[in-house]
Formats: structure tokens, sequence, C-alpha cells
């Protein structure tokens, strides 16, 4: 099969597209023709060797297409179904797919779609988890209109929470379509949010990493009230909890959120898609920034 890969660290260009032997699922994962597969900040990370030191390296954690193979005990879809999911062994954004947690693709979807949710709906909802979210209280994003966000805001709206979301002003009008009161960055944050919850808020979720964290934990009354996905350093600092998936992931997300599409409580836009020989160009856009929605590689 035709995957991507890469055998040394560094800019885009590292990136190849080889032929690797076809994988096969083990206990309890499927094996799909690739369709469609996503395109993460992580991914550009893992290029550049700022995740795992080891070479060669396969791409991709999440991906969408039709299941072709069976692992022992999997009862719960077929062949030829449409599933969605992440890939057993970061090895996506190739022409075929092993899934360790999948759910079927929301009927309304496209395979583009559906490989855009995985990664930012697991992580928005293990985020909104382990702050305790719920139907009482304000909740504080700061990156609100990026791919994990805006799930975050959709979420926790979903849940009943009142959302604030810190953006750049040209993504405010989106962040009122999600449900969420928009702030703009910059001097003069917290100010800005206490004129729309003059008491606080209760809990601060920083999707951006953007070195917000002492307001975030002044608005939320203490750094037990934030927790944070990408200010690793940050969150050392300041005694903030830095969420990863190490403790265990939100995968029950996958199976919940189709019915929140299907109602139109949930939306997350493709940006851009880019055939699978482009995955250059695509990771060129991700580390560039300032897209709202995910990108996704084309498959087949």
């Amino acid at each position: 099969m035709k995957a991507v890969r890469f055998s040394r660290f560094g800019g885009p260009e590292v990136l190849e597209i080889v032929d690797l032997p076809d994988p096969h699922p083990g206990p309890g994962q499927v094996r799909i023709a690739v369709r469609a597969a996503g395109v993460n900040p992580s991914d550009w990370k893992k290029r550049q060797g700022l995740m795992d030191p080891e070479l060669p390296q396969t791409m991709g954690y999440e991906a969408a297409g039709v299941v072709d193979e069976l692992g022992e005990g999997v009862a719960d879809v077929a062949a030829g179904d449409r599933v969605f999911g992440f890939s057993a062994d970061g090895a996506a954004q190739a022409e075929l797919a092993v899934l360790a947690w999948y759910a079927p693709i929301p009927p309304s979807l496209d395979f583009a779609a559906a490989a855009a949710l995985p990664s930012a709906v697991e992580t928005a909802t293990r985020a909104l988890d382990q702050l305790g979210v719920g139907s009482r209280g304000t909740l504080l994003i700061n990156g609100a209109s990026g791919s994990v966000g805006s799930a975050a805001v959709q979420l926790a709206a979903a849940r009943g929470a009142r959302v604030i979301g810190i953006a750049s002003p040209a993504n405010h009008d989106y962040l009122r379509s999600l449900g969420a009161e928009p702030v703009a960055y910059g001097e003069g944050l917290a100010g800005r949010v206490r004129a729309l919850a003059p008491g606080g808020v209760d809990l601060a979720l920083d999707v951006a990493g953007s070195g917000v964290l002492p307001e975030l934990i002044e608005l939320a009354g203490g750094a037990g009230h934030v927790i944070t996905v990408a200010d690793f350093a940050g969150a050392r600092e300041h005694g903030v909890r830095f969420s990863t998936g190490d403790a265990g992931r939100a995968v029950h997300a996958l199976g919940e959120i189709g019915q929140l599409i299907e109602s139109g409580r949930f939306s997350l836009p493709v940006a851009r898609t880019f055939p699978l020989g482009q995955v250059a160009e695509a990771h060129r856009v991700s580390e560039h920034g300032r897209v709202r929605g995910k990108l996704v590689l084309l498959v087949g």
C-alpha cells in the first residue's frame, strides 16, 4: 500500500510516499480502505523530531473510510461499513489503516468531514470532562475558533454551559454562530472578559498556548480551575494541568458526536483538502497556522 513516511527529521520536504506492507487488524480492531485522513499540528511536530525520536516514522492519527477487514471479536461493524476513528499505530495517512477506536460515520457527513472529527472531538471532550464542565457555570476558552476550540465551544454549549471564547476579531461572528460570546486577544483581555462576566469565570480551557495562563488563572479563581492542551511549559510554570491522552482518551466521544451532528448542534468545517501526494503542502499550510477548520488528505 502507499503511505506517508519520513526517514529523517526536517521540513515538509522530508515526507515521502512509499510502499509499505498491508497492515492487518488485531483483536477488537478494524482495517479500513482509507478515503480521507486528518492533518494535525502534532504531525509537523512529529516530523520535526519534537515527539518520537525513532526513525523512520509513518504519519496520521485519524482517518475515515470503508471497513474491509475485521479483527478477532469485532461484531459492531461489518465489511463495507463507513467508519471513522483513530489509527492503532499512527499510520492513518495511507491507503489502508488499522483503527483501534472507531464509530459509524454520521449519515450526513462525507469522508473528509468525518476524518476531521476524531482528534478535535476527543481532545475537546477530554478537556471538558477533566474540567467537569456541566450545565452550570461559565467556561472561558482561549483559542476558541480553531478546530479543537470550536469543538469545545459547541460541546460545552451542548452541556448547557455559558461559553466565552477568545479569538481574533475576524472570527467573532463565527464564534457567535457556535454559541459563544467572543472577546479579543491582546492587552486588556481580563478586563474584556470581566465586562461579560464581572465575577470572573468558573473554568478556563487553553487551546491556543498563547501565553495567557496567568490571566486565565486570575479569571477562573485559581490554577485548579484551568486546563491547557497546548502550553506544556506554561502548565509546569503556573501549576496548571496539561491534558494528554496518557491518562485515558475520551474515545466515548466518537460514538456520541453523531447525534449532535445529525441534530444540527455540532459541525466542524473542513478548511482545505489535499490529495495524499500533496501531504508536504498540507504540512506547510498547517505549520503556517491561521486555518479555521481542519486540513484533510484525500486518498483514493
